[in-house]
C-alpha cells in the first residue's frame, strides 16, 4: 500500500516536477477546458494550492485544497465538500464550488480576494494579528452569517452524511469523541487528553436540545476592506450545540485578534433571535480546546513529508494550557505562575543545532521546497535549543508533582504518564482541581520554555474569562 512518504519521493529531484501538479494541470484542462498559468503553494497546515488559469468563461484564479497527508481529524475530504454545497445551497457566502479532483484528491474552489490573520501560532508569532476598523465591520456581518447557518435545517446536513446527535451527551461532545477514538486508534498515551474526556463526560449541560450545523472552528473567513468576502474551512463541520462556534472566537483570540467577544456575542444573539447561554460557552469552549489539544497528538509522532512539526508541538503546550485555564474557571480553582530557572550550559549542542539550522536556511528552494517550507524545516533545530536548556528541569517538576498525585515517584515520563492514565480513569471528581493544577503546571513549563523567557510570546496569552 502506497504511503504518504511513497508518493513524496515521486517529485522528480533534478527537475522538481510533481505528479500532483500535473493533476491540478489535467483536472483544469478536462474539466473547464483551461490551462494552467502558475501553481502556488500556500503557506497552511494542509496541501492548498493557488492555480492561476487562463481560459474563457473561468475565473482568473482556483483554490485546490487537499488534505494532510497524517491523520488530522476523523472527516474525510470528501465530507468537506458536501457540507460546503450544503452552505452554498441556503445561499451561504463560502467560496464557489467547482468540484472534486480525484489527484492530488482536492476540494477544487474560486479564489475570492481577501485576507485573514494567520490561523498558526507561530506565523501569528511572526506576524501580530491586529483589530482594524476594517476587519471590525467584516466581522459583525460574519456573525450574521454564522447566524445563518445555524438556523438551517440539520436534516439537510444529515442528507449529507453527518450523523444527528441525540440526546444531550451526544450533542455537546459529537465531534470531541471522534476526535478522542482517533487518538486512541493511533495509541496515544496522553493523561491530559484523558482527563478532558473524563471530566467533559461528567460535566454535560443536561438541557441541550438544540442541533445546529457547527463549523467546529469558527472565525475563518477572508475580507476585503470592511466586506465578508467569503467563509472559508469546514473540515470539521459537524451537528453539535451552536454554543460551540462561538467558544471558538475565545479558543482563537488573542492568537488571531478576534476583537470584543462579548459585543460579537450581542450582535450574534440580535442576529439569531435568541439569546446565548454564557455557561455553555464556557463548557463548549473545554470541547473546542480538547479537540485543538488532540490534533496536534497525531502529528508529533507521524513522519509523513510535510506539515509543521513545532506548531504541533507549540498548540499541544499552549492550546492544553489555555483548556485547563478556562476548566479552572468553571471549577474554581487558583492557578499559581512561575517562570523560568536559569538554563542549562549547553555549548556544543548548541551550536551543532544554531549550525544545524542555518545550513537548511542555505538549502536551495524550488517549486516544491518554499522558502516558508524551508524555515519550517529549519524551525525544528531552533526549538530544540530551548528545550536542551530546560527539558531537565521541566522532566523533574513533572516527575515530583506527579508523585503527589500517585503517591510514588515515576522513573520517567514515559511511566508517569501511563501511571496517571490509569488512576484518571479510576479517579473520582473530588481529585479535579488537583489534576487541574498538576497539568496546567505541565503545560506552563512547556509553554516557557517555548517563549524562552519572552514574556511577550504569544505562547503565553491566557483564556479570558467569561463567567
Amino acid at each position: 500500500m502506497a504511503t504518504a512518504l511513497d508518493k513524496f519521493r515521486t517529485i522528480d529531484p533534478i527537475t522538481n516536477d510533481d505528479p500532483e501538479l500535473e493533476g491540478i494541470r489535467d483536472w483544469v484542462r478536462a474539466t473547464l477546458g483551461a490551462e494552467v498559468m502558475k501553481i502556488t503553494r500556500q503557506r497552511r497546515w494542509r496541501p492548498v494550492w493557488r492555480v492561476d488559469i487562463d481560459g474563457v468563461g473561468v475565473p482568473d484564479a482556483l483554490l485546490f485544497k487537499s488534505d494532510r497527508p497524517w491523520p488530522a481529524h476523523p472527516y474525510p475530504l470528501k465530507y468537506e465538500y458536501d457540507i460546503l454545497k450544503v452552505l452554498q445551497d441556503n445561499g451561504i457566502l463560502i467560496p464557489k464550488l467547482f468540484g472534486l479532483c480525484p489527484y492530488p484528491e482536492a476540494i477544487v474552489m474560486e479564489w475570492v480576494q481577501g485576507g485573514r490573520d494567520p490561523g498558526m501560532v507561530m506565523e501569528a508569532e511572526e506576524s501580530r494579528s491586529i483589530m482594524t476598523p476594517d476587519r471590525w465591520a467584516a466581522s459583525l456581518s460574519y456573525m450574521e452569517a454564522l447566524a445563518d447557518m445555524h438556523r438551517i435545517p440539520p436534516a439537510q446536513f444529515v442528507a449529507a452524511g453527518l450523523a444527528l446527535p441525540v440526546g444531550a451527551e451526544e450533542i455537546a461532545l459529537n465531534s470531541v469523541d471522534r476526535f478522542y477514538a482517533m487518538c486512541k486508534e493511533q495509541q496515544v498515551v496522553d493523561p491530559l487528553m484523558e482527563f478532558c474526556a473524563l471530566w467533559l463526560r461528567r460535566n454535560v449541560p443536561q438541557d441541550l436540545t438544540n442541533i445546529s450545523f457547527v463549523t467546529g472552528d469558527c472565525g475563518q473567513f477572508l475580507s476585503d476592506g470592511p466586506t465578508l468576502t467569503a467563509i472559508i474551512d469546514m473540515e470539521v463541520g459537524h451537528l453539535g450545540d451552536n454554543h460551540h462556534d462561538l467558544a471558538c472566537f475565545r479558543g482563537r483570540h488573542p492568537i488571531e485578534h478576534m476583537g470584543d467577544l462579548p459585543a460579537l456575542y450581542r450582535h450574534y444573539e440580535k442576529a439569531l433571535g435568541r439569546p446565548v447561554d454564557f455557561n455553555k460557552i464556557a463548557y463548549q469552549t473545554i470541547v473546542f480546546m480538547s479537540v485543538g489539544y488532540y490534533a496536534p497528538l497525531f502529528a508529533l509522532a507521524n513522519r509523513a513529508p510535510g506539515g509543521d512539526w513545532v506548531e504541533s508541538a507549540v498548540q499541544v503546550a499552549m492550546i492544553g494550557r489555555r483548556c485547563l485555564e478556562a476548566m479552572a474557571e468553571i471549577v474554581g480553582v487558583a492557578l499559581a505562575e512561575f517562570e523560568l530557572p536559569e538554563p542549562r550550559v549547553t555549548p556544543i549542542e548548541d551550536m551543532a543545532l544554531q549550525k544545524l539550522a542555518d545550513e537548511i536556511r542555505r538549502i536551495p528552494t524550488a517549486p516544491a521546497f518554499q522558502d516558508w517550507q524551508r524555515g519550517i524545516v529549519a524551525s525544528i533545530a531552533d526549538y530544540l535549543v530551548n528545550q536542551q536548556h530546560y527539558s531537565g528541569w521541566a522532566e523533574q517538576a513533572d516527575l515530583d508533582e506527579s508523585a503527589a498525585i500517585l503517591g510514588y515517584r515515576p522513573a520517567n515520563l514515559v511511566e508517569a504518564d501511563r501511571a496517571l492514565v490509569d488512576f484518571i480513569r479510576a479517579a473520582s471528581p473530588e481529585h479535579d482541581k488537583a489534576l487541574i493544577i498538576l497539568f496546567y503546571r505541565r503545560m506552563l513549563r512547556q509553554c516557557l520554555i517555548i517563549a524562552g523567557g519572552d514574556k511577550d510570546h504569544l505562547v503565553l496569552c491566557k483564556m479570558e474569562p467569561i463567567l
